[in-house]
C-alpha cells in the first residue's frame, strides 16, 4: 500500500524533502480560480503521472518556450534536468501520483531513460489500461475512494511488471541523502557493480545517468534553501558547488531563473516565488501568476 498525501480543495500540490525518500505521493488538483497561473517544476528524478478530470495543462521550457510546448490533460512525465512551466487557465480537476523512478519503471513496464526529459499522453504508452483507469475514477464521486482505486490498479499494473533491483534503490537513498555530493566513486563501490554496471543500471531504472541525478539533488536541496532565504554563497558552499558562481551557473542552467527570483519567495518553497519571469522570455499577461514547485 501507497503513502498518499491528499490535499484540501482549491489547492496546489507541494511535497517536502522528507516525503520523497522512497514511498509514492498522490495529490489532488481542484482549481477554480480565476485568471492564469503557472508553476516553475524544479527538475526531479521522480515521475509524475496526472490523471484529469477537467481541463489542461500547457507545459513548456523553463522560460515558456514557444517550440516544445504541448497542451495535456492527462500527462505521464519522467525524471527532468531541466525545470518546466505548467500552466493552466484557471480550471483544473485532477489526480497526481509521483513515483520514485524504480516504481515508475516496475508500474508503467517501461526502460526509464524513454520517459526521461519527456512528457507523454498516457495513453500512448498504457493503451486501454489508462482509458479504463480514467473511466472508472471519474464514475467515483469520493476522493478517499478514488485514492484507493487508483492504488488497486497502480499495484495490479505493478505486479506483472518488471522487477527492480534492490541495489538500484540503494544507490539512489544514498545519492538523496547526501543531496547528490557523494562522490560517484564511494557509489559505485557500495553497489558491488563496476562503473558501466552502474551507469546502466541507472539508464534502465532511474533514467538518468549518477552524475546528471547528483546534479539534480544538488539543485534541488539548493533550491529549498534560497527559497527559506538562505544567502546564496552559504547555499552554494553547504550544497557542494565551487562558489556562488558555479551555482547561478546551474540554476540559469537548470531552470532559467536567478538566485535573486528564488530569494523573493522567502520561505515558500511549497508555493513558491511569485513574480515576472527573469531574462527572455514570452510576454505573459498581467494576470497571470508565477509560483515555484518542488516536487
Amino acid at each position: 500500500m501507497r503513502h498518499w498525501t491528499l490535499l484540501p480543495d482549491h489547492s496546489h500540490p507541494t511535497a517536502t524533502p522528507q516525503a520523497r525518500g522512497g514511498g509514492c505521493d498522490c495529490r489532488r488538483y481542484r482549481i477554480s480560480r480565476g485568471g492564469r497561473q503557472r508553476w516553475l517544476q524544479a527538475p526531479t528524478g521522480w515521475t509524475t503521472f496526472t490523471v484529469a478530470f477537467r481541463g489542461e495543462l500547457r507545459i513548456s521550457g523553463p522560460m515558456g518556450e514557444a517550440s516544445g510546448t504541448q497542451s495535456f490533460s492527462s500527462s505521464l512525465a519522467g525524471p527532468h534536468t531541466r525545470a518546466r512551466l505548467r500552466e493552466h487557465g484557471g480550471s483544473y480537476i485532477g489526480l497526481e501520483v509521483a513515483l520514485p523512478p524504480w516504481e515508475a519503471f516496475r508500474t508503467f513496464g517501461v526502460t526509464m531513460h524513454e520517459l526521461a526529459e519527456q512528457v507523454v499522453q498516457p495513453g500512448q504508452l498504457l493503451g486501454r489500461r489508462f482509458d479504463t483507469l480514467v473511466a472508472a475514477l471519474a464514475a467515483t464521486r469520493r476522493w478517499e475512494e478514488r485514492l484507493h482505486l487508483l492504488d488497486v490498479r497502480l499495484e495490479e499494473w505493478a505486479a506483472t511488471g518488471p522487477g527492480y533491483s534492490p541495489g538500484i534503490v540503494g544507490a539512489w537513498q544514498e545519492l538523496a541523502r547526501s543531496s547528490g555530493t557523494i562522490p560517484i566513486g564511494r557509489l559505485v563501490a557500495g553497489t558491488q557493480w563496476s562503473w558501466r554496471q552502474l551507469q546502466e543500471h541507472f539508464r534502465e531504472q532511474i533514467g538518468l545517468l549518477p552524475k546528471a541525478a547528483a546534479r539534480v539533488l544538488r539543485l534541488r536541496r539548493a533550491l529549498m534553501l534560497l527559497t527559506a532565504d538562505r544567502p546564496p554563497a552559504g547555499v552554494a558552499t553547504v550544497c557542494g558547488f565551487s562558489d556562488q558562481a558555479h551555482l547561478t551557473r546551474e540554476l540559469k542552467a537548470m531552470t532559467g531563473r536567478t538566485a535573486q527570483w528564488y530569494l523573493r519567495g522567502r520561505g515558500t518553497a511549497g508555493g513558491g516565488p511569485r513574480g515576472a519571469l527573469t531574462g527572455a522570455g514570452p510576454a505573459w499577461p498581467a494576470d497571470t501568476e508565477e509560483r515555484l514547485l518542488i516536487l
